[in-house]
């Protein structure tokens, strides 16, 4: 019998995840130096000094295990989110905790809810799990909770809600995910993933704990990846009720996330300008694309995330191409069904100006 036949089929129909291109593979390919990556949503100031002071002190005790508990991780963040530690789960990034979801409550034939495109790792899950994967596009580049609710059924156990959406940046507001909760089957639970939630600037962005506190069937994804500059590290985070968090913890390993991380994690925290720094990095950097986007009469998505996506009006593998000839890399659209878009990640003032002057060139609006 073939190795093949031994798989299980659902492993089969599994798309396996596309990573940005890494620096050092295009300038091997392409003999060139100074490559920039603007493709993977990175903090370009990457992490902050205290977390690299504490990464390199603990570097010298990586013979022992690490806190399997994240003890002392989950007392700063149960201390800054007003919640207690016995809500609070700590992943080997969010996407380790999107799988524990899925290993714990789906079984065969439940249904799960995506807005389509999204974060691919939702799909995954649910087909891993050989669940009912149940795809509803987005509506002007949001998404249609009006639209999802309308998929609900008995058989409805996850949905998730990406706040801000990966790819498009989009956001629901408050009230709109409020009527959306009412809407929800008593055994469904509903994932806010907020990887980029640090860089929102709209008021009306929805306070996902606040659910919780209301005895909701609701899970809350963060992250260090994004605005903490510890993507290299994988450390994110739930915040969830006593018993969701008890159930995860059944499924996770003895010691999921390195001694590294949970040190490089809790120094962030303890940086008073760690967010504020790096949020406003991004915020001018977010102007500065939209004002050269309109000067190039080139039109994107209204973002509340660190990229954005412009349509370019060609086809994205061709300028993905040419832009990484000129030592940039960015991110395709077609892979999220956004043939002439692509995906750039905001970046430092020198990153932006160099993407801009490559781009203009590339289309020739120079």
């Amino acid at each position: 019998m073939s190795i093949e036949a031994l798989v299980r089929s659902c492993i089969i129909d599994l798309e396996p995840y596309e990573p940005g291109k890494p620096v050092e593979e295009v300038e091997r390919e392409l003999g060139i130096t100074g490559v920039i990556k603007m493709a993977s949503n990175e903090n370009p100031l990457g992490p902050s000094p205290l977390a690299v002071e504490a990464v390199r002190r603990a570097a010298a005790r990586m013979e022992i295990y690490p806190d399997g508990n994240a003890y002392y991780l989950k007392r700063e963040l149960a201390s800054l989110l007003g919640v207690g530690e016995d809500q609070l789960f700590i992943g080997n990034g969010s996407d380790e905790i999107i799988h524990f979801l899925g290993i714990t409550y789906l079984h065969p034939g439940d249904e799960v809810i995506v807005a389509d495109p999204s974060f691919s790792r939702y799909d995954s899950v649910a087909t891993l799990m050989n669940a009912t994967l149940i795809k509803v596009p987005l509506k002007d580049f949001r998404h249609d909770l009006e639209a999802m609710a309308a998929q609900f059924s008995p058989r409805t156990k996850l949905v998730f809600v990406c706040n801000p959406n990966n790819p498009t940046g989009t956001i629901v507001g408050r009230d709109e995910v409020e009527r959306f909760l009412e809407k929800l089957p008593a055994d469904a639970i509903v994932v806010f993933d907020e990887a980029y939630c640090e860089y929102v600037e709209a008021d009306d962005y929805p306070d996902s704990l606040r659910y919780i506190g209301e005895g909701r069937h609701v899970v809350t994804l963060r992250t260090f990846s994004k605005i903490y500059g510890l993507a290299g590290l994988r450390v994110g985070y739930a915040v969830s009720s006593p018993e969701i968090t008890a159930h995860l913890n059944r499924v996770k390993e003895p010691f999921n996330v390195n001694s590294l991380a949970l040190t490089a994690a809790l120094a962030s925290l303890r940086d008073p300008d760690q967010v504020e720094r790096s949020r406003r990095l991004v915020l001018e950097g977010k102007r500065f694309l939209q004002q050269s986007f309109v000067a190039m009469g080139l039109t994107c998505i209204p973002t509340e995330a660190n990229f954005i996506m412009v349509r370019v009006g060609l086809d994205s593998r061709d300028v993905f191409k040419a832009l990484m000839a000129r030592g940039i890399i960015v991110r395709t659209g077609d892979i999220f069904g956004l043939q002439d878009y692509i995906r750039v990640t905001i970046g430092t003032a020198k990153q932006n100006e160099r993407f801009v002057t490559a781009l203009a060139d590339v289309l020739g609006k120079e």
